[in-house]
């Protein structure tokens, strides 16, 4: 049997000891103030067995990640007709790059870049009744977990500085892409985006992915077609321009976010979670990504 205990303190203290750790995102002004020193691991196996190292069951912003969330509460409404408003190709392009949006007609080129994310928005915006309240307690319900909350000054960091959402959900709309006001589709999104979650509330979060839609209570929330879908989306497009580079290193369906936070999963296997503040110059977690890479190639467990 794995020592995956084992394996995750000695990842833990490897990379702890490491001088380059990466630059903490500063263009959301409330992300700048966390450590880059900070080093959270958490591995969930799918039968209920868990390890932790490090700062593990510490809340951070998880930012981008909460696209995945959304799309999987999104797709459990709309399924396929979510694709004729948004692509499911990798971009090439850093997240919040504009020009594709405007040469492919606003359709974005998948739902996990910040253009795809606004449209998503957009849809849950359309089917709750209290997008924000509502889309909380989903997240709440599938991670079984009550404590997780929006971090509403990280949302007002968001809100004042993220003119380049704005213009893009106004191209959007030029386009017909967004059926609700630019302000309330942009006021849901900034509070998705500063969801707080730890390492282990976000491994439990996505059980539902490597268990064919179920969360860890066994409800189902999407489809097992559906859940293959966005495990696809997460491979080819959850790491923005650097998404082959992460199936190359690690070998499994992910997703990033500025915060610092990276989960990737292996269906019917694991889900495991790491934090470490520091970026690289893509905008995903240098150490994150390095120990994820030390995670599969010591166990030998990737897609691959």
């Amino acid at each position: 049997m794995v020592d995956f205990q084992g394996i995750l303190n000695s990842i833990h203290d490897d990379l702890k000891a490491e001088e380059v750790k990466g630059i903490v995102a500063s263009y959301i002004p409330e992300l700048s103030k966390k450590d880059v020193n900070t080093l959270g691991l958490f591995m969930q196996h799918v039968d209920g067995r868990s390890f932790s190292a490090g700062d593990a069951f510490t809340p951070f912003s998880i930012q981008s990640i909460s696209k995945v969330l959304a799309l999987s509460k999104a797709i459990a409404y709309e399924d396929n007709k979510i694709w004729e408003r948004v692509d499911v190709e990798p971009s090439g392009n850093p997240f919040n790059h504009l020009s594709l949006l405007e040469l492919e007609n606003g359709i974005p080129r998948n739902p996990l870049i910040n253009s795809g994310a606004l449209v998503i928005a957009d849809i849950l915006v359309s089917h709750l009744e209290n997008p924000k309240e509502d889309f909380l307690n989903y997240v709440r319900d599938i991670t079984n977990d009550q404590t997780i909350k929006y971090n509403f000054k990280v949302a007002d960091s968001e809100e004042s500085t993220g003119f380049n959402n704005f213009a893009a959900a106004y191209l959007l709309k030029s386009f017909n892409n967004l059926n609700n006001k630019v302000e309330d589709v942009l006021d849901f999104y900034f509070h998705q985006c500063s969801l707080e979650m730890s390492c282990a509330q976000l491994s439990k979060a996505f059980y539902l992915f490597a268990n064919g839609g179920k969360c860890m209570k066994g409800k189902k929330h999407i489809t097992k077609k559906q859940a293959k879908r966005i495990n696809a989306i997460m491979l080819t497009c959850g790491f923005y321009d650097e998404a082959g580079e992460f199936a190359f290193e690690v070998g499994l369906p992910g997703k990033s976010g500025v915060g610092g936070g990276i989960v990737a999963l292996l269906p019917n296997n694991f889900i495991i979670s790491t934090w470490a503040p520091g970026l690289n110059p893509r905008g995903n977690s240098l150490i994150g990504m390095q120990a994820l890479e030390q995670f599969t190639s010591q166990t030998n467990l990737s897609i691959f």
